[in-house]
């Protein structure tokens, strides 16, 4: 149950937001809905995320192979059930999504494999060890690299938000 209850979201004062993330993303989520208590903060949320989601020129593959993996690493379970449909529709299969939640890789490729050990230590630890940004950088052009990176950031924000503010997956109470 989240830890403070969703806004009114007829309320006036939101409505123009309401509008626009219902045309954008056809619906209100919950974490919209909760985002919605500051009109900046989802205003500005909006705008990133669509950026990263529907703009940039990474592999919609590899943004849902981090999205997912910072998901686990965080344990934002609605983050990863919100984008295992999407990683499918990028390329993923069962099999390999099933292995990433078990921690295992071997259904990955050598690329793939870098990609994540490059999340990993970004998320986990911030600082990224040479090796492992040399690891990526030869198989990523330099706005793909500042994309994946940016990619691992707004994730990480997305789970934060969600796990600090408890919020419901779709379909519960709110």
């Amino acid at each position: 149950m989240a830890r403070i209850p969703y806004p009114d979201l007829d309320a006036s004062e939101i409505a123009p937001l309401v509008d626009r993330i219902k045309g954008e993303r056809g619906k209100v989520l919950n974490l919209y809905s909760m985002l919605l208590h500051s009109p900046p903060v989802a205003e500005g949320w909006l705008s990133f995320l669509t950026a990263i989601r529907q703009k940039c020129s990474l592999s919609g593959r590899v943004r849902e192979l981090v999205i997912l993996r910072i998901a686990l690493l965080n344990g934002a379970e609605y983050e990863f059930a919100a984008h295992r449909p999407f990683a499918i529709e990028e390329g993923m299969t069962d099999a390999q999504i099933d292995g990433l939640r078990a921690g295992k890789t071997d259904l990955f490729s050598d690329v793939d494999k870098a990609i994540l050990a490059y999340c990993d230590s970004s998320t986990q630890g911030v600082h990224v060890p040479t090796d492992l940004f040399d690891a990526v950088k030869v198989h990523f052009n330099s706005r793909e690299l500042v994309e994946l990176t940016a990619t691992i950031g707004a994730y990480n924000l997305v789970s934060r938000f969600l796990e600090a503010m408890q919020v419901d997956h779709e379909g519960r109470e709110n």
